[in-house]
């Protein structure tokens, strides 16, 4: 496992368990699996309501909790200052932990503009021990600038949509010269066109990988967090053996030239859905 170093001095695994969309009976096998693989980071959140699946496999695991990285996020609804508190207390419960390793915010809903009461909320739990590290989700460039100019914690993460297609050069960039590193979600374009290009599809035969496994790659390599998805054993299993191969600068060169700024999911500044 490759670890990076949060602003704060946390150590993260780079590679990680996303568990969107799956349901909560069937978190529980797929984050047991993912740990026996040897995951330990693990990404959750209210909205996707699993957090009880995703404790139950944590509580179930013979990994002692120290060694394990949750993270988890306060939805929409539950932004604003009290509202955020009592949001992670619940999702504290469900969980079944004493605290989380990461807290983040899952967007920023700018037509309703709580965020930074809502950030502030997570510096008290930050100050309080309950949560090791704050962040952020699907921040554009001008919400981190509030952030920083109004908040006193800088984040240490912002998790966005990010593959080949959607390479957020932009934010990268913003976020490197920040030291705020960048997580992707939806890494593999949910399993879309992406894993079909030919591109992806001849660097994986040069190296004997997947197409898969040379995005998660591209993914490591540009030093992004990454928190790939799967319910399917072997595909956990495949998703984590990524440490024992290289891409070359050309082969990078070749992937970072497919971007073609497609989203799979809505912009940030148009999402305000409750």
């Amino acid at each position: 496992m490759n670890f990076v170093t949060l602003n704060n001095g946390l150590k993260m695994p780079q590679l990680g368990f996303g568990v969107w969309q799956v349901e909560n009976e069937q978190a529980t096998a797929a984050v047991s699996k993912a740990i026996e693989t040897g995951y330990t980071l693990i990404d959750t959140a209210m909205i996707y309501k699993n957090e009880a699946g995703v404790g139950k496999a944590i509580k179930d695991s013979s990994v002692p909790r120290e060694e394990l990285f949750i993270t988890t996020k306060v939805w929409n609804s539950d932004q604003g200052y009290n509202n955020t508190l009592r949001a992670f207390d619940e999702s504290l419960e469900r969980l079944g932990l004493d605290y989380v390793d990461l807290y983040l915010i899952h967007w920023p809903t700018p037509e309703f503009d709580e965020y930074v009461d809502t950030y502030k909320a997570m510096e008290k739990l930050y100050h309080d021990g309950k949560v090791k590290a704050i962040g952020v989700c699907n921040f554009e460039i001008e919400h981190l600038e509030r952030l920083l100019k109004e908040c006193e914690v800088k984040p240490v993460l912002n998790q966005i949509e990010c593959h080949p297609y959607l390479s957020q050069n932009e934010v990268k960039d913003w976020c490197a010269k920040h030291d705020i590193f960048v997580e992707a979600w939806s890494p593999l374009d949910q399993g879309g066109e992406v894993l079909q290009d030919e591109v992806i599809k001849a660097i994986a035969e040069a190296h004997s990988k997947t197409p898969a496994q040379v995005v998660l790659r591209w993914h490591l390599q540009n030093n992004t967090v990454v928190i790939p998805k799967s319910v399917t054993p072997s595909r956990i299993e495949e998703n984590f053996n990524v440490f024992d191969f290289e891409l070359s600068a050309d082969e990078m060169a070749k992937i970072n030239e497919l971007n073609r700024n497609r989203r799979k999911g809505p912009h940030p500044n148009e999402m305000n859905q409750r």
